[in-house]
């Protein structure tokens, strides 16, 4: 990422309701694969809630290469234990982004977009990274 792309990532975070756009990114999430919604057994609220404070950490942190892919690695390491594998995160990317987007409506702009992208397969990269670091049934 480059230093520019990752001040869109901030102001954008900065710029919406966590609260809205966690509820939007659930919504969305299920739309697009219902099977998902057997994975969240947490009460919807807190779940939205801990999204929402991962989200911020993971941003918060993308200026540190090294404390991010720490950070980042043992999300997807825990993660692999909740049973999310490689093709749920080009599922959950689609809808993070379609909810940014949504989000921050006329605001979203083509640099805003490809910033979220570019950081959001850095994040997945390093999470299915850290899935890989734990061992786990045959992965996909």
């Amino acid at each position: 990422m480059t230093p520019e792309q990752i001040v869109l990532v901030e102001e954008t975070l900065a710029a919406v309701d966590m609260r809205d756009l966690t509820h939007d990114f659930y919504r969305r999430l299920f739309d697009l694969e219902p099977a998902l919604a057997a994975m969240f057994t947490t009460d919807p609220a807190v779940q939205e809630a801990r999204f929402a404070a991962e989200l911020s950490e993971i941003v918060a942190s993308i200026r540190s290469l090294d404390s991010f892919a720490a950070w980042v690695q043992a999300l997807g390491a825990r993660h692999r234990t909740y049973g999310v594998r490689a093709a749920h995160y080009r599922i959950m990317g689609r809808a993070l982004l379609a909810a940014l987007a949504a989000a921050r409506g006329p605001a979203w702009t083509p640099e805003a977009a490809e910033a979220w992208a570019v950081a959001y397969d850095l994040v997945a990269e390093t999470m299915q990274q850290g899935a890989l670091l734990i061992p786990g049934p045959e992965r996909d």
